[in-house]
């Protein structure tokens, strides 16, 4: 398959997805972002366009942050860790973003990562 046909059919299933999906004050969009290397998560309120809350690999509050990677066991963590940060500012219920990607691997390690924690998806 092509690299512009990969692309295109990732931007498709993206606007699919964020076509349906809306986070409020009360219950904002939990927005996940992998790329080769680090793992981003954003808790977003789309009525007044602000982020409520983050994690990602980068943070300096991310304990061992040199060994985390773009994989599914540092997923876990940093899925634990965005549940905590929410959880500190209030918030208990997200609606989950998953971008393109697809539903499984690493991004299902993040997401149940974060219900354990205690964060309903």
């Amino acid at each position: 398959m092509r690299t512009e046909q990969k692309h295109q059919l990732a931007q498709r299933r993206h606007w699919r997805v964020r076509k349906k999906v809306n986070g409020t004050r009360t219950r904002p969009r939990m927005s996940v972002c992998f790329t080769n290397q680090n793992i981003h998560v954003q808790f977003i309120d789309d009525v007044a366009g602000v982020t409520l809350a983050a994690a990602s690999t980068l943070s300096k509050a991310t304990p061992d942050r040199e060994k985390l990677a773009a994989n599914a066991a540092s997923a876990k963590t940093i899925g634990t860790l965005a549940a905590k940060t929410a959880i500190d500012k209030g918030i208990h219920e997200v609606v989950f973003d998953r971008g393109s990607a697809r539903y499984h691997g690493k991004l299902k390690a993040l997401a149940d990562a974060a219900r354990e924690a205690g964060l309903k998806l």
